[in-house]
């Protein structure tokens, strides 16, 4: 199987798109609104932070989940024992940000905020009745006003050989979320997981866009957008020593928002975080 890429300015894009989705938990868009120069700014921008900011003066909030995350306190996958080999930094409206970064990075959260809305409407669109009927509320409007959407900026360090045995840059994991917005990485690394079990490259073309089905859109449709494991593997040769920095955008509706007759956002993140260690 090779995950297609569909061209966002297609007459067809959405129905491509979700199509891809139901059939790989993966869509990959080309001609898409976010500019490349945004992103390359950025990845540039935040290199800089993670090597030579003063990042530990931004030590996360166990209780509101954002700033500067170390590596000796990032994620476990959950089924993994061992932390994932990065650094990341979280990204809310309302939380800290460094001054010098703060206006290109909500300039970049706002235009892919805006670009999710027109995605989840193509995903409601192309959802089955019998799936769309058990949505609460519209699958945009669940993320209308929402100060749950997080934005991470990912920094997986060169590769030095003193990593514990076992660790990889992201173990495999499905992400808890409703939509993963994702321009593809500075370094590639990211695979899929086929349903026969076999990893898959995503295409990482830089100026891709790759978005993938989370946990929480699992939930509010009933299974019928799977959430597909995923895994950053670790590089091997020259790339080994290369930093690899990733910009997911994790859609999340408010808290009060019902998934399911078992979920709200709330109650299903919170459950979550205390599976991953972090909460």
């Amino acid at each position: 199987m090779i995950l297609p890429v569909v061209d966002y300015t297609a007459e067809d894009a959405a129905e491509k798109f979700v199509k891809s989705l139901r059939e790989t938990g993966f869509g990959v868009l080309v001609n898409h609104p976010i500019q490349q120069s945004l992103v390359e700014s950025i990845y540039n921008n935040w290199q800089d932070f993670f090597t030579n900011g003063n990042k530990e003066s931004y030590a996360f909030d166990v209780e509101k989940q954002d700033g500067y995350f170390a590596p000796e306190i990032s994620e476990t996958a959950k089924g993994h024992q061992h932390k994932d080999i990065k650094e990341y930094f979280h990204i809310y409206p309302w939380g800290r940000i460094p001054d010098s970064l703060k206006d290109e990075i909500l300039n970049y959260y706002e235009l892919a905020s805006n670009l999710a809305h027109e995605l989840l409407d193509w995903v409601e669109e192309y959802s089955p009745a019998s799936v769309s009927k058990n949505y609460s509320q519209q699958l945009s409007s669940m993320i209308d006003n929402t100060p749950n959407t997080l934005l991470r900026i990912l920094h997986y360090p060169p590769i030095t050989g003193d990593e514990e045995p076992g660790a990889i840059r992201a173990a495999a994991h499905e992400d808890i979320n409703l939509l993963t917005i994702l321009p593809a990485a500075n370094e590639p690394g990211l695979q899929v997981q086929s349903q026969d079990g076999s990893w898959l490259d995503v295409p990482s073309n830089f100026g891709n866009l790759i978005i993938n089905i989370g946990d929480m859109l699992q939930e509010a449709s009933g299974g019928y957008f799977p959430s597909t494991s995923h895994r950053v593997i670790n590089p091997s040769g020259k790339a080994s020593t290369k930093s690899r920095i990733s910009l997911p955008l994790f859609l999340h509706p408010r808290s009060e928002v019902k998934l399911s007759d078992k979920h709200t956002q709330a109650s299903y993140l919170l459950e979550r975080l205390r599976e991953l260690g972090v909460k």
